[in-house]
């Protein structure tokens, strides 16, 4: 059974996570430093999420934007709540092919302390919101 029943759902849970993210942005200056525009389109259900780190603050956009990323992402939905769950490693799903990648994959590791300050307040987020 899907986690995630539609992408206003998503866009909710992932609006809080990165809300929080933001309010902590001495544990993000690795990515809104990188000058880089990360997209992330997800499956189960339909979203995009687009990550701008190219100056501080972060900005998260909703929904498709128009323009190129540097580095696009995409999955189903639940495979991020597995990893922010810790029931997935974002390793394997990377290198198992479950996550397809567009550019430079060596960019993401300027993805790391982001998703890492996200996985820390996702749980929190996910019970709120019943989807754990």
């Amino acid at each position: 059974m899907a986690i995630y029943h539609s992408d206003e759902q998503l866009y909710k849970v992932l609006s809080e996570v990165f809300d929080q993210v933001a309010e902590r942005p001495e544990h993000i200056k690795t990515f809104t430093n990188s000058n880089l525009v990360i997209r992330m389109r997800f499956q189960e259900p339909e979203a995009e999420v687009l990550l701008d780190g190219r100056q501080p603050p972060m900005e998260v956009f909703f929904g498709p934007r128009p323009g190129r990323a540097d580095l696009e992402l995409e999955m189903p939905a639940d495979l991020l709540h597995k990893i922010w769950t810790s029931e997935v490693r974002l390793r394997d799903a990377f290198f198992g092919g479950q996550i397809k990648s567009k550019g430079n994959i060596f960019r993401v590791m300027k993805l790391a302390d982001l998703f890492r300050e996200a996985e820390r307040i996702y749980p929190d987020v996910a019970a709120k919101h019943n989807i754990i």
